[in-house]
């Protein structure tokens, strides 16, 4: 075997052509790396044999009174040039990778068709010794065919490599392109593919994405805008309305402080007056979770405020109900109240305001009251190894000091004022023979407070610290 490998080198390097096609296919994409390396080892062990033979690729081949051998040895020399082409487009596709990462393939795709290009007209002057000016000439003129034939695909194409070079956008970026929003998944020679939020894709020439216009979302990527905007009535007095929805704005915690959000009339009509509340949040997932909580709390701090969402049928007024008793109607927990025990509670809820920065309740303080929150922003702070963070907000509807009411005892949380607040409050000795008497306002209290507790026990509690691993290599970078 090794006589006739000897004897005939045309079959060894027919033989390395076929090792590196089965090993480029057998290595996975773990090994890259090794793929790389074998095939400019095979390659070089293929030139070398080659130029080793008198197979110069740079020459016509020998050989020309033996058809069959100088046919193999053409068809050789053809392929080192191919060979070549192929190696070096890999090579050149590896470091642009590491470089400019997969936005670069579109510029990388070119480039390999221009290096195929030029090898297979090297390979038609070199080894066959053809008239190359005639070939390109001819190829010129059927150029100018295909081109105008191709018109719009050539657009897509030459508009591609500007939006790879100007990078207006990269991969998993969310971008909108002429209203479209999305997330970019892919950008090849023809076009960009977006998956928009309901999960599907959306395909956009290169040429249309070029010449629109492009919001990416993911940039800067430390902050999203988001913003909602609200209509109420015009006869409303604009300060009311914005500092409710001020009110609203710091009752989300979510939003970033920096830059930190806005509170805006954007227009005013007889129709009706439009607002806006606009900010930042940290991660595009948070942004439908920020504009659901913004209309919940804008709802709640409007109303709090005696002003209505404006909408084709209007509410009826209610008839000169007190404070008291319209917040018990928003309360959730006091809502199941029948109309005279409303009345009867509405009498004995005394109002109590609070400054920004006023302790409402501390923590481990026992109350023999409850608060309910008329109108305002109350900070809920926990303490984790003596280190106190904010944990919640809370909004005009929301109640404090159940666990004094319910079971004489505290929580671990300190109730303060963000904002001004203004709260009722409804004393331990007449609030609790109600609750005796009404269970599903005493279960829907006992619900809130194990929630609070198990809420508190989660966010105070250690979090497991990740010893990372140690290993000699790691022993080795830290003694150098």
């Amino acid at each position: 075997m090794l006589s006739l490998l000897t004897e005939h080198p045309l079959i060894c390097a027919m033989l390395l052509i076929l090792i590196d096609l089965v090993l480029w296919r057998l290595i996975g994409t773990d090994g890259h790396n090794w793929k790389l390396v074998l095939r400019v080892v095979i390659f070089s062990l293929f030139s070398l044999l080659l130029f080793n033979e008198g197979m110069n690729p740079l020459e016509p081949a020998p050989w020309a009174d033996n058809v069959p051998l100088h046919l193999a040895a053409t068809g050789l020399q053809i392929g080192w040039w191919l060979f070549g082409a192929r190696t070096l487009t890999v090579l050149i596709g590896a470091v642009m990778m590491q470089r400019v990462g997969h936005t670069g393939r579109l510029l990388q795709d070119l480039l390999g068709a221009v290096i195929f290009l030029v090898a297979v007209i090297a390979a038609l002057a070199y080894v066959l010794d053809l008239p190359v000016k005639g070939v390109l000439a001819t190829s010129g003129a059927l150029a100018i065919i295909v081109g105008l034939a191709l018109q719009s695909t050539l657009s897509d194409v030459f508009s591609g490599i500007v939006l790879n070079t100007t990078k207006p956008y990269q991969l998993d970026d969310w971008i909108a392109i002429d209203g479209t929003e999305g997330r970019v998944i892919d950008i090849d020679w023809r076009a960009t593919r977006l998956q928009t939020s309901q999960g599907s894709m959306i395909v956009i020439p290169n040429s249309l994405a070029a010449k629109a216009k492009i919001t990416n979302f993911s940039r800067p990527s430390d902050m999203f805008g988001v913003s909602i905007s609200l209509q109420v009535s015009p006869h409303v007095r604009p300060n009311t309305v914005i500092d409710a929805l001020e009110r609203a704005m710091q009752g989300c915690r979510i939003l970033l402080n920096k830059p930190s959000p806005k509170v805006a009339l954007k227009n005013s009509s007889p129709a009706g007056a439009e607002y806006e509340i606009s900010g930042f949040v940290a991660s595009m997932s948070e942004k439908r979770e920020v504009r659901n909580q913004l209309f919940d709390l804008a709802y709640r701090h409007l109303q709090a405020s005696g002003v209505n969402l404006l909408s084709s049928v209007e509410p009826n007024p209610p008839g000169n109900l007190s404070r008291p008793r319209a917040l018990l109607d928003s309360s959730p927990i006091f809502s199941t109240l029948r109309q005279e025990e409303k009345e009867t509670f509405s009498q004995n809820m005394a109002l109590k305001t609070f400054r920004t920065g006023e302790v409402i309740l501390a923590a481990g303080e026992v109350s023999d009251h409850l608060f309910i929150i008329e109108s305002g922003v109350v900070t809920v702070t926990l303490s984790r190894h003596g280190t106190p963070f904010e944990s919640g907000r809370m909004g005009p509807g929301e109640v404090i000091g159940e666990a004094g009411i319910l079971e004489d005892s505290s929580v671990p949380a300190t109730f303060a004022a963000k904002t001004p607040c203004a709260l009722y409050r409804i004393e331990k000795a007449y609030l609790k023979p109600c609750l005796a008497a009404r269970h599903d306002i005493n279960d829907a209290m006992k619900t809130l407070l194990d929630f609070r507790l198990h809420k508190a026990q989660t966010l105070t509690q250690d979090v497991p610290v990740i010893v990372p691993k140690k290993g000699f290599l790691q022993w080795l970078r830290n003694r150098v």
